[in-house]
């Protein structure tokens, strides 16, 4: 039982799918980050409603644009980025690469079939997985 939960979890799709869901969850705090501090107080500024408060940035009518807020976003998110590649990427790369595998790298070479065009066939190939025409080289 724990053999089989070992390789669903160490499959290579699902750390790909988890390192992107970290890095989208990341991203989406930026970006709120980024509307609360500067473009919600640019767009009440122009308006000219809302109250002041303190912090790094300016006051444009009244609104703060808290560009500290933003500052401390994208550092929070650096930070984070640095904790996952250390923390999963680069010892899972290194785990896949032992079992002969290539993950988060560059993708492994290929050729075009000039019959269907198809773009993902291996070098070594010498007939076509969807058309099944024989290839040259």
């Amino acid at each position: 039982m724990m053999k089989g939960f070992r390789s669903f979890l160490l499959q290579g799709e699902l750390i790909v799918i988890a390192v992107g869901l970290v890095v989208a969850l990341a991203f989406n705090t930026l970006i709120k980050a980024f509307t609360a501090s500067i473009v919600t107080p640019l767009v009440n500024a122009a308006e000219g409603s809302g109250s002041g408060a303190a912090g790094l940035g300016w006051t444009v009518n009244g609104q703060p644009i808290q560009v500290g807020a933003f500052i401390g976003a994208i550092v929070y998110f650096l930070i984070f980025m640095v904790v996952i590649y250390f923390a999963l990427v680069v010892p899972y790369r290194t785990y896949m690469a032992r079992r002969g595998s290539s993950v988060f790298g560059p993708p492994a070479p290929s050729k075009t079939c000039p019959e269907c065009l198809s773009d993902d066939l291996p070098e070594a190939a010498r007939k076509c997985r969807h058309c099944a025409s024989a290839l040259t080289t």
